[in-house]
């Protein structure tokens, strides 16, 4: 891995310190912004865009460059997902969640996109919408071209799952995404999700935003 980048939203926030890590501090708690600063500033040949919440080992990085490499026109992809605590209830949506991203389904952000430089910035980065950012990006990029899908799975946290129930969880996230490509506005879904004002999506989110971390590999 040539880079890493994290971009925090919170300036009371530990960030990682080591060789090759850049830490930015994002003025607006938005999680596209925070990820098209962190691209800004990239010097790698692919990106790859990692929530906090989730897990990324060498094996991911191996198959990230195998699938570039051995497939010159994917222009990028994502990892099927795991979930980190083996709760019972979970594990049915693992095998949904990989037919459906075989099957032309979101690249979700907790799958850790990666994407060819040359690409992003053809596509112009992230929306930086309050909400929906990674569906926006991921019709965009599968539209553009060829996408990997990759094991091994990605292991992200089911926290909202196991906090606010599985089947509520599973059945709000989806019913949001179907408004989202019905024409609902990010920000109209975003005032619904939080229950307040859309404009409380600026300054006062802070502590509801979610950290960011970007992987940045130079493949």
């Amino acid at each position: 891995m040539h880079e890493v980048i994290v971009v925090e939203a919170s300036p009371e926030a530990e960030v990682p310190q080591g060789e090759n890590v850049t830490a930015l501090l994002c003025v607006r708690p938005s999680r596209g912004k925070q990820m098209n600063e962190g691209a800004a500033v990239a010097t790698g040949d692919v990106l790859a865009f990692l929530h906090a919440d989730t897990e990324i080992e060498p094996p991911h990085l191996e198959a990230v460059a195998r699938a570039l490499t051995d497939s010159p026109h994917a222009i990028g992809g994502a990892f099927y997902r795991q979930f980190d605590e083996r709760h019972p209830r979970l594990r049915w949506l693992e095998s949904v969640a990989r037919f459906l991203t075989r099957n032309g389904g979101t690249l979700f952000g907790d799958q850790t996109v990666f994407v060819r430089r040359e690409v992003f910035d053809q596509l112009g980065g992230f929306a930086e919408i309050p909400l929906m950012e990674d569906v926006e990006f991921s019709r965009r990029l599968r539209a553009r071209g060829p996408v990997a899908v990759l094991d091994p799975p990605i292991r992200t946290s089911p926290r909202h799952h196991l906090e606010n129930g599985a089947w509520r969880t599973t059945i709000r996230n989806g019913l949001f995404l179907l408004l989202f490509k019905l024409g609902v506005s990010a920000e109209t879904l975003h005032s619904i999700y939080y229950r307040r004002s859309s404009r409380s999506w600026q300054p006062d989110q802070r502590r509801r935003s979610p950290r960011f971390r970007s992987e940045i590999g130079e493949l």
